[in-house]
């Protein structure tokens, strides 16, 4: 298990310590598990704006591949994750449906980059969400998130999938194994810290 620092489960902005906050969306497609990634790794409660699944709901989301979904997110997941002593993450959790798409623009305004998971059997799913992060300007990594019982595509298979730059960090990950999902994180604020450190050479 990540050791995590003992705090407020209910100090959601920690106060007195000099740290350096960081925001990070947390993005994909509809059911990808960007909730339970959050609540995987989340060292305070996360909030999360959740509403049971309807009959309506189900008429208007494609439930193709997704098994066992019943709860969905309709505005926001907000979790916290000490890195270090220096380093805070702050965890937002967008809806992956197209009708949220207006709540994007305040969410990823101040974020300094996102982690985009991604589900290897849907991968075509995930263009329209991509297309909103590099709308925005966001650097990204990609979340491999592997399912139970969905064979494993290599790094190489999803890249061109997805049509990436090959400097876009990949990785494969279990969105509730709290290691991998912490290593997925990792990765991301490293790439950043790098395309951060090139523009100011």
């Amino acid at each position: 298990m990540v050791s995590r620092p003992a705090l407020d489960d209910h100090a959601y902005v920690r106060s007195g310590a000099e740290q350096t906050a960081v925001k990070i969306l947390v993005v994909g497609h509809f059911a990808v598990g960007k909730t339970t990634f959050i609540g995987t790794l989340s060292e305070i409660t996360p909030l999360s704006t959740e509403e049971s699944m309807t009959r309506v709901s189900e008429t208007v989301d494609d439930l193709k591949g997704v098994r066992g979904k019943t709860t969905t997110t309709v505005a926001l997941d907000f979790g916290r994750l000490t890195l270090s002593d220096r380093v805070v993450l702050y965890l937002f959790g967008t809806p992956g449906q197209e009708r949220f798409v207006n709540l994007w623009e305040d969410m990823a305004r101040g974020a300094l980059g996102a982690l985009v998971l991604v589900d290897p059997e849907r991968l075509s799913d995930s263009f329209a969400v991509m297309d909103l992060v590099e709308e925005h300007g966001l650097a990204y990594a990609i979340g491999i998130n592997h399912f139970d019982g969905t064979p494993s595509r290599t790094e190489a298979a999803v890249r061109e999938a997805l049509d990436l730059l090959p400097e876009t960090p990949v990785v494969v990950m279990d969105a509730r194994d709290e290691r991998s999902s912490t290593d997925a994180l990792i990765t991301l604020v490293r790439y950043l810290q790098q395309r951060a450190a090139l523009e100011h050479a």
